[in-house]
């Protein structure tokens, strides 16, 4: 297997919305592609246009959401597309034609979201009936036969309905337990490599600026051998409620080790990490407790810098941790420059 295959794989099996638009669109082209030929070839040239339509319009949607990385459009036009094309077949071949309706109910339930499935059913439907009162036995061959299909495919959409937002709603919640530690909420180290390299590449593109803290709870075996892990449980849910109260919207912190977290700090330079370490210092020396008394946190900081790779980076922050917890804790070391003592900062 190719290297640019395992990537193409690679990438489908991380993007679930793009392996259904790309899985779809494969079956549309195998499926449709030959009946476009055939109907053009015995002079159906309507729906045999509408089927050539179709098999292109999916092409160019896979090809757009492969290219620009964005699935939401492309599904929207899919369904769209669909919708229309199996609206016009289903007028034009009559009973033969409403075959394609009930494909194209779970298509548009695959390609958006279920309101918008639903919608779009709704609206093939009406056309539907409306044309056959219009043009009595153009698509329906009796009212009673009209009747029945419309029966039909709304329990068809009603249950696609219902298993289209089960399915999204277990899908959030497992990607939502990927990417977050379950004790403390806070992203876990999976995450955190992601943000890592999407700050790297971020920086390297448009010179976004961008610093990171190590932070490490001091004494927490302690805590835990004394009181117990339950009560050592309490004190890192606190913390991280601590460091959320006091970071901005757009930083993100990570636990990737018992007691050890990480901040990341879109937009910030040496300065302004430095007087984030300090805030962070001084509030979880005051307001963190456990049994034993006020619990204390060393940090170790870094910025990122031109064309540096984020693993050299988060091990810049790491080893400065390592310099403030064996500079006696409870303080803050920055590469390139340090931060006082949490007791020193506040006086």
């Amino acid at each position: 297997m190719s290297i640019q295959t395992a990537r193409l794989l690679k990438r489908l099996r991380n993007d679930f919305q793009l392996s259904i638009i790309t899985l779809m669109g494969l079956f549309g082209v195998i499926g449709i592609s030959p009946y476009a030929v055939y109907r053009l070839l015995h002079g159906n040239y309507l729906v045999g246009i509408a089927d050539t339509i179709i098999v292109l319009s999916t092409l160019f949607a896979v090809l757009y959401a492969w290219v620009t990385r964005d699935t939401v459009k492309p599904g929207i036009y899919l369904a769209a597309v669909f919708s229309v094309g199996a609206t016009l077949i289903a007028i034009n071949l009559g009973v033969n034609g409403l075959f394609w309706i009930y494909p194209l109910i779970l298509f548009n339930f695959f390609m958006v979201t279920p309101r918008k499935a639903l919608l779009a059913t709704a609206l093939v439907l009406v056309s539907l009936v409306a044309h056959a009162l219009l043009v009595p036995g153009s698509v329906f061959e009796s009212d009673y036969q009209m009747v029945s299909f419309l029966v039909t495919c709304m329990m068809a959409s009603v249950l696609s309905f219902i298993f289209a937002v089960r399915t999204r709603t277990q899908r959030d919640q497992l990607q939502l337990l990927a990417i977050h530690d379950p004790l403390t909420g806070a992203r876990n180290r999976r995450a955190m490599n992601e943000e890592l390299k999407i700050a790297m590449a971020s920086h390297r593109r448009h010179s976004d600026s961008y610093g990171l803290l190590v932070m490490d709870l001091d004494h927490f075996k302690q805590i835990n051998d004394r009181f117990g892990h339950h009560v050592g449980d309490q004190v890192l849910v606190a913390f991280v409620e601590l460091i959320k109260r006091c970071s901005r919207k757009e930083d993100r912190l990570f636990r990737f080790g018992g007691e050890e977290f990480l901040l990341l700090l879109p937009n910030t330079e040496l300065p302004g990490l430095q007087a984030a370490a300090q805030n962070l210092l001084g509030r979880v020396a005051q307001e963190l407790k456990s049994p034993g008394g006020a619990v204390t946190v060393s940090i170790g900081g870094a910025v990122l810098h031109s064309g540096e790779h984020w693993e050299s980076w988060l091990q810049r922050a790491d080893e400065s941790l390592y310099r403030a917890k064996s500079e006696g804790r409870n303080r803050a070391v920055i590469a390139d420059g340090a931060t006082p003592p949490a007791n020193a900062a506040r006086h």
